[in-house]
This record gives structure tokens, sequence and C-alpha cells, in this order.
């Protein structure tokens, strides 16, 4: 594997090349942030973590990594338990499709998630880092991504023919969405060394959104037992510049935003049952969403057409659920669910590079969480809810260099939420949502040599949100 400017090995060709640049960064330090501006270390730049492009890719919004753990603003605002309590259409669609039998009446659900990450990207190399004087001096700094407020769409309906035991229901959510947007870093100190032009990687602009459409019927067995059964089609837009997971050319990583929409098939499956004494028991699976191989065109450094091609999946899932009324106006659920990161192809796939320089996976870790909420009837027209949910973190801390971008690293989230009937039939839903912060970091690492001592990368984030609909039976 050598780096693609210069042929030699790759510890050596960084070496060699930032030690040549050392001399001007040492004759520069001596004249302070003016001395600075002159670094350019190219080497580095081959060795920048892959993922500040693959944000499009891996940077979720939630505590699962890329799965939102929740549908509309019923479901958002019990943390998104609802395997057992079907308390609207969207949630019961979303997570067990052999729930839907179980709500009170058919109804439809529509609703809009606002979505605020607050995203900040560090990063440190300590002087003689990359080799005898290379940097002089030490560099360390932070950058917010200017993700701006994202907005993510619920729309549900579940119909229940009379005097029939099958229930049906159609569903389009957002089960994916993010935004990253960073500057690139100034020469002049206080910088970020890997958001630098000189040093790393300089701008990074990333977009996902991934939608589900999930046709859903449902079936009552007994007066206690559903199955349900959907197909998933999965629509996925995206956008990645540059594009660490394609080989670079002489002008350096390509950029992958000429593509168009992907589409992806999977299915969902469940079992509901209510027993004599007011527990009620679910569980479902969702099979991975098999995504159609993404293509993206550009242009190499030459000018000439390029195409690179990208193979990815969203994960498999399995949740199982309890939920108890047997309290006066009260319903209380808990969820806990698996989420097989390691078995998805780009997510699953060993962090690293290839031969050829592109990124070869991420190296995620599949995941473990809990979900659990209150709902309780205040009035004949008002509930409340609050929900909590902790999920474990797939990203290990020694992948964070190949994961920098991705800040799917969220353990703990509480929500709150409520409904308020405006007419007979008709209800307003809010809820907020809020994830504490949580960090990871680790060292960068150069093809062929591994990790680099007196270096790191750190990736911590915060969301706020804010969900709103309205709820209609008919």
């Amino acid at each position: 594997m050598v780096f693609p400017t210069t042929g030699l090995e790759p510890a050596e060709s960084a070496r060699t090349m930032i030690r040549g640049d050392a001399m001007r960064l040492e004759k520069g330090a001596a004249t302070g942030a003016a001395g600075l501006t002159d670094m350019k270390l190219k080497s580095v730049r081959w060795i920048v973590p892959f993922v500040m492009a693959t944000a499009g890719w891996a940077a979720a919004s939630y505590a699962q990594g890329i799965v939102i753990p929740g549908a509309g603003p019923v479901n958002r605002s019990m943390a998104g338990a609802g395997v057992a309590a079907p308390l609207d259409a969207a949630g019961a669609i979303h997570w067990n499709p052999a729930s839907i039998t179980a709500l009170d009446s058919s109804e439809f659900v529509i609703g809009a998630e606002l979505l605020y990450l607050n995203t900040h990207i560090g990063s440190s190399v300590a002087a003689g880092a990359f080799g005898p004087d290379a940097p002089p001096v030490s560099l360390s700094g932070e950058t917010r991504s200017d993700s701006g407020v994202s907005v993510l769409p619920t729309v549900a309906v579940a119909f229940q023919p009379q005097d029939s035991p099958w229930t049906f229901g159609l569903g389009l959510f957002s089960v994916g969405g993010f935004g990253m947007n960073l500057p690139a870093s100034p020469a002049a100190p206080p910088l970020n060394p890997i958001l630098s032009p000189s040093v790393g990687v300089g701008s990074v602009y990333s977009k996902l959104a991934v939608l589900q459409l999930v046709p859903t019927a449902a079936l009552k067995l007994s007066d206690r037992l559903s199955i349900g059964l959907a197909p998933t089609i999965s629509i996925a837009d995206a956008a990645l510049d540059p594009n660490f997971l394609a080989a670079p050319d002489g002008s350096g990583y390509p950029s992958a935003t000429h593509t168009r929409t992907h589409w992806g098939l999977g299915f969902q499956v469940g079992i509901y049952y209510e027993t004599e004494n007011d527990w009620h028991f679910g569980a479902s699976y969702k099979s991975p969403q098999w995504l159609e191989e993404f293509t993206f065109y550009s242009v190499d450094g030459a000018g000439d057409p390029r195409t690179d091609r990208l193979n990815v999946d969203y994960p498999a899932i399995v949740s199982i659920g309890a939920a108890y009324y047997g309290l006066l106006r009260t319903v209380w659920a808990i969820d806990a669910r698996y989420v097989d990161y390691a078995n998805t192809q780009l997510f699953g796939d060993n962090a690293g590079f290839g031969e050829n320089l592109a990124a070869t996976g991420l190296g995620w870790q599949s995941v473990f969480s809990v979900a659990t909420g209150v709902q309780y009837q205040l009035t004949d027209a008002l509930s409340a809810r609050v929900g909590y949910v902790f999920s474990e973190n797939p990203i290990p801390d020694e992948n964070t260099f190949y994961n920098v971008g991705s800040t799917a690293i969220y353990q703990h989230i509480v929500s709150v939420g409520a409904s308020w009937r405006l007419t007979g039939n008709t209800s307003l839903v809010i809820a907020y949502l809020k994830a504490f912060e949580n960090s990871i970091s680790g060292p960068w690492e150069a093809p062929g040599a591994g990790p680099l001592p007196g270096t790191s990368v750190t990736a911590r984030q915060t969301i706020d949100c804010l969900v709103t609909g309205l709820q209609v039976k008919f």
C-alpha cells in the first residue's frame, strides 16, 4: 500500500514529506500565527478519518445508532416504548404490526419532528507527532457543525373493517436523518487540525435522509392474540463531500454529491398478546433493509469522468415489550431492543483502510437498548407522558478515528409529551426530547502504521427535538 502522491510506504511517506514541511513550520513558528499559516503537511491529508465524509451514512440522530427509536409524537413522548402499548397508529405500525388490532378505532396520524443537532468535532496533534519537529508546535481545536434544524415527517393510518378480524395500516416514517456541515479550520491558531486544509481534510458536507414506507396487515387470531406482517420499502438520499469511502486520485478524495434516490426492501413481523390480568406482551422482528448499490458520479484529477459505488444496508432489529394497563388512567410500557450493526454492510465491516486508501468500514458493534414510558390520563381531554431510553454505544473508542462524523453515540434520552383533545375525534399531540451529551475519543491512524501517538480526535453531541402532530380517530 502506498500513498497516492509519493509511491513510498505509508509511514515513511508521512515522515519524509512532513520532515520537509517541518523546516518551514519551524521557521514560521518564530512568528506565531503567521508561521502556522505556512504549514503544508500534505501527507496527513491521506490519513485523515474517512468518516469526516461518511457522516452521511453513519451519523445518526439518536441513541441506537442510525435507528430512530420511535415514530410519531405519541410514541416519541413514550421514549419509543410501544411494542406492547399501541397508543397510536404510528407507534404501533412502526414497532409491532400485530398491535394495530388493539387500537381503539381506525385512526390517522400526521406529525413533524424538528431536530436540532449540536455537534462538535475536536482534534489535537502534539509537537513531533508526525516525526521530528513535525509539527514544531502542538495543535488543537474544536469546530461546531452548522447543521441547522432538520424536519422529519411521520404519516400513519390504521383501518379496522367492521366485523373483521383483519386490521390494515400504512405508515411513512423517517427512520434515519441528519446533516453535517463542518467548515474548514483556519490555518492560524487556534486551529482544528483534522479540519485544517493544510493538515487534515478541510471542510466537510454530508446529509442523509431515510424514509420507510410500511404497508401493514394484522390478523386477530383470538380475542387476545394477534399477528402482523409488513413489507418495508426504504428510500434513501445521501450526499458526501469529500467521499473517503472511495479511493483517492491525484487531486484527493472525490465528492459524492451527484447521485439519485436509492431504494431498498425488507420486512417486519410481530406478535401481540393481552393477558387476563392487564398485562400486554409483544415481540417483533425487522429484517435488514437491503438497499441497492449507491452510485456517485464525479471527475478525477485529470478531469475525466469517475464513478464510485458503495454497498450499505440498514440493520436488523429485534424488539420485545410489555405494558401494564391495570392502574387507573395509566399505561406503563417497557421495551428491550437489539440492533444488529455487527452484521450490517458498512457499519459492521472492520474499520481501516484498504490497499487503495479507501475506507473499509466503520467497525460498529451490535447494541442493546431499553426504553420505558408512562402515560397518565389527567382529564377526559388531556393526557401526559414521560419516557426514558438507554442504549449501548455502538462505536468503540478505538474506532473514533473512523467515526468522527458518526454522531451515533447517545446513551441517555428523556422525553415528555401531552395530547389535548380538540374535538371528539381529533387530538393535538406534542413532545420534547433531550439527548444528553456523550462523546468518544481515540487516536488518529495512518494506513499501514496504525495509531499515531500524540494525536487524538473527539466527537461529542447533544440533541434537542420538538415533535408535534394530529391524531384523528374515525
